[in-house]
């Protein structure tokens, strides 16, 4: 057994508290990772402390030599993609196709900051004085806080952590205590590319003690969290009375509509995607499927004859298509949403419980769920489940299926399937999300575009893409008057 540890002013080291948390595959709980450190917030104010310290140096390189070593970044995650996405699915139970997807996306996310290392542009212009200069240019902030989520253990702390780095702040990073193993090894890998040690510190623990205190800290000025939005609302009033820049990036109920003119095959393909992949543990999953009345039994139909051809197992198996939940409390919700959804009068047509058998018996396994006859005022349809069920709602038209689409308080991820240009370009303009996606399921994020949602799904701020690069970095206007007389600004020149 491995007894893994903390990453604090370049040294590996043991939490203050001596105590550790076990780290276990969700296929198979008798397979131990290792041990984490359990920290408090004394290994929290270590880490900022450290931080602290490296932000003057790091700060002052130059933004393109930052990049070189993000471009490095990029070549080891593409030489140790494989054993990177065996880890993760070990550790959090999802495809290995997936797991490999997840290292790409840090591959694009390092080499699109890299390129960022020349193109941190501000802006000049005329001013309106004579022999006047005006400019603005993009600052580093200082020490950056990253909580991050168990589903994309390498994805999400990367599109975090790569523009925060090239932007020339300094890191400490709390991932999921589901996931310490996946952030370990990115660690390292930081290191063997040649950054600085002091820049990034990882300091493990659970979110209400660790998690807790980076939040609180006062000497970390940025807080970037993607997580559930209870946790997020704690986030944002601790940062918001501490005057903190934070990003939120917290649920979803995302809802894919399949219009009468649709694709079908493309759309079954689509929402068995979406509602599935990764075991439905997404804030982007497709949790809801909006079928215009027209097609509704014939694609319901074919849904659940695909949904029960879909294989349940060791995401590190070939042949597997849905992988566990990631630990217990995790299958313990989805079972209690299923007894709500029975009881408010959905009907289970596919799934519905554990699996049998011995192959099973050591894992956190759910089957691939769809609820039929589900309202729009259920709970299943409002509330996030995070796994594998799918709420099936029978719509007669387009507006009826915006409305139940914007009738929720989460505002993430959309999509509609439809052969209608017109009605792609309604959905795109009235589907009140942070994304939308034409004969596309409601995943699949590009590295290069803004990721967020609206109303309680985030605070307004995006992640990745250009404006990833705002967030992390600050504005600053400079003048230089070099007329030798003293000119007002905003006052009236023009007498």
């Amino acid at each position: 057994m491995t007894t893994f540890q903390n990453f604090i002013a370049g040294k590996w080291v043991g939490p203050t508290t001596g105590r550790y948390f076990e780290n276990r595959n969700p296929a198979d709980i008798s397979d131990l990772i290792g041990k984490f450190p359990d920290s408090s917030p004394k290994d929290v104010a270590n880490a900022v402390q450290a931080a602290s310290k490296a932000f003057g140096p790091w700060s002052r390189t130059p933004a393109p030599a930052r990049g070189d070593i993000l471009r490095r970044v990029g070549d080891l995650l593409v030489e140790r993609k494989d054993a990177l996405a065996d880890a993760m699915t070990r550790e959090m139970g999802k495809v290995v196709a997936e797991t490999k997807g997840d290292v790409q996306e840090a591959i694009d996310t390092a080499y699109y900051a890299a390129s960022e290392g020349r193109r941190l542009f501000g802006h000049t212009v005329p001013s309106e004085l004579r022999q006047k200069w005006a400019m603005s240019y993009r600052r580093p902030i200082g020490v950056v806080g990253l909580i991050t989520p168990f589903n994309f253990p390498l994805a999400i702390p990367t599109w975090k952590m790569f523009p925060a780095l090239l932007c020339g702040n300094t890191i400490v990073l709390k991932p999921s205590e589901d996931v310490p193993h996946t952030a370990t090894l990115l660690l390292q890998l930081l290191l063997d590319a040649g950054l600085p040690p002091g820049v990034v510190q990882l300091v493990h623990g659970r979110g209400e003690t660790v998690g807790k205190a980076l939040v609180e800290h006062p000497g970390v000025p940025v807080i970037s969290f993607t997580g559930s939005t209870t946790t997020g609302a704690f986030v944002g009033e601790t940062c918001g009375r501490m005057h903190k820049r934070v990003s939120l990036e917290m649920g979803g109920k995302n809802a894919m509509i399949v219009m009468d003119d649709a694709d079908l095959d493309l759309a079954l393909d689509g929402v068995v995607w979406g509602a599935f992949g990764t075991t439905g543990q997404r804030c982007t999953a497709t949790s809801r499927l909006l079928l215009h009345k027209r097609v509704h039994d014939r694609f319901l139909e074919r849904l659940v004859k695909r949904v029960e051809t879909l294989v349940l197992g060791d995401g590190r198996k070939p042949k597997t298509d849905v992988g566990p939940l990631v630990h217990e409390a995790a299958r313990d919700k989805v079972e209690r949403y299923l007894a709500i959804a029975r009881k408010q009068g959905a009907e289970v047509v596919a799934g519905g419980g554990r699996p049998s058998g011995k192959a099973f018996d050591k894992g956190w396994f759910y089957r691939p769920t769809i609820l039929a006859g589900v309202s729009p005022d259920h709970r299943v349809a409002n509330e996030e489940i995070f796994g594998p069920v799918l709420s099936v709602i029978e719509v007669g038209s387009f507006d009826e299926a915006v409305a139940i689409n914007n009738g929720v308080r989460y505002g993430l991820s959309s999509s509609i399937y439809t052969r209608d240009v017109n009605l792609a370009f309604r959905a795109i303009q009235e589907l009140d999300n942070g994304i939308t996606y034409v004969n596309a399921p409601t995943i699949g994020a590009e590295a290069h575009l803004p990721f967020g949602g609206i109303k309680e799904t985030g605070n307004g701020h995006r992640e990745v893409g250009w404006e990833g690069y705002h967030f992390f970095s600050e504005t600053k206007v400079c003048y230089v008057d070099y007329s030798g007389t003293l000119q007002r600004a905003q006052i009236d020149n023009y007498d």
